[in-house]
């Protein structure tokens, strides 16, 4: 069901609702009777009432990554198995940030941000779905997306969401630029490692910088309770999934308030090995703030996702 959210600032973002298999199954004549246009009132739908209406529905939020649309190439699968943990319970709400797709605006990281706050505070205010119903879900760029609107939800309104995902994350954007090559092929500033100071110089040029690792910190630190979950592939040439080693010791470094060394969270992470299905790693803080790091040995650039059985 396609829609429009508008953010504070007066873009409008374009948005799709999905509704859970089972649901549809059982709704199918009425849900082809919903108007398909963005323009409509989605509250007078038959699909919003299947969401706002039952108390045992929950909401993934996804946040894609930096090119295309909502509708792009094998997202569409991913929605689908996003909500295939409970195919009578879990709703998908997928959007396109300002500058994408059919969405109004500029793309840059303060307005996106603020998308993303818009699209939790229109599932609660609208849909009048509670935080603790709430997953953020977020691939490649949508990661850092995901990461900052939690992390903000917390610090400015103390709003703790049921989980954060986070698929192919980074750790900030210049840590990112220093290994990263297009396609995996085409890299951008390891050609001049040899120079750290051109390097330096091109870094403190970038006017955006996605502190994911500052914000997951910050997020874990102000939250009573936090369920982060780091999914990465070994073979992402693109994002190397030692970004997501990195998030998981920030994030249980966070949950001391004195702070830990690699080496104390390494003794005491749980660590099971899967073999060819990779390794996951976690970190549990008196039951209260969960973290843990799955790692596929193949999937790429995030497709992985589709099969994973972490949602």
């Amino acid at each position: 069901m396609p829609f429009r959210i508008s953010t504070p600032d007066g873009e409008s973002l374009y948005a799709w609702h999905i509704v859970p298999i089972a649901k549809y199954t059982a709704n199918e004549k009425a849900l082809v009777n919903d108007p398909v246009n963005s323009t409509a009132h989605i509250e007078d739908t038959v699909a919003f009432g299947l969401l706002s209406k039952d108390p045992a529905s929950r909401l993934v939020i996804n946040f894609h990554g930096n090119a295309g649309s909502v509708a792009q190439g094998w997202r569409t699968d991913t929605y689908r198995a996003l909500a295939s943990g409970a195919a009578n319970q879990i709703h998908v709400l997928a959007i396109d940030y300002r500058g994408f797709g059919y969405s109004t605006g500029f793309p840059e990281e303060q307005g996106l941000i603020t998308d993303g706050v818009a699209a939790v505070e229109w599932a609660m205010d609208i849909a009048h779905i509670p935080p603790e119903r709430i997953v953020l879900v977020g691939q490649s760029l949508g990661t850092a997306v995901a990461a900052a609107v939690a992390e903000h939800l917390v610090r400015v309104s103390q709003i703790q969401l049921a989980g954060l995902v986070l698929v192919a994350p980074f750790s900030d954007l210049p840590a990112l630029l220093l290994t990263y090559s297009i396609g995996g092929l085409i890299p951008i500033l390891s050609p001049l490692r040899p120079y750290p100071a051109v390097q330096k110089l091109f870094l403190r040029l970038l006017k955006e910088t996605w502190q994911t690792s500052f914000r997951i910190a910050n997020l874990v630190r102000q939250s009573h309770t936090v369920n982060l979950h780091l999914i990465h592939s070994k073979n992402d040439f693109e994002i190397p999934w030692k970004h997501s080693e990195s998030l998981f010791h920030t994030a249980a470094n966070a949950t001391s308030p004195s702070g830990m060394s690699l080496k104390q969270i390494d003794g005491v992470k749980f660590r099971q090995d899967l073999g060819e299905g990779g390794l996951i790693e976690s970190w549990n803080a008196g039951g209260t703030k969960r973290i843990s790091k799955q790692v596929v040995r193949y999937g790429g650039k995030g497709r992985f996702r589709e099969y994973t059985k972490t949602y």
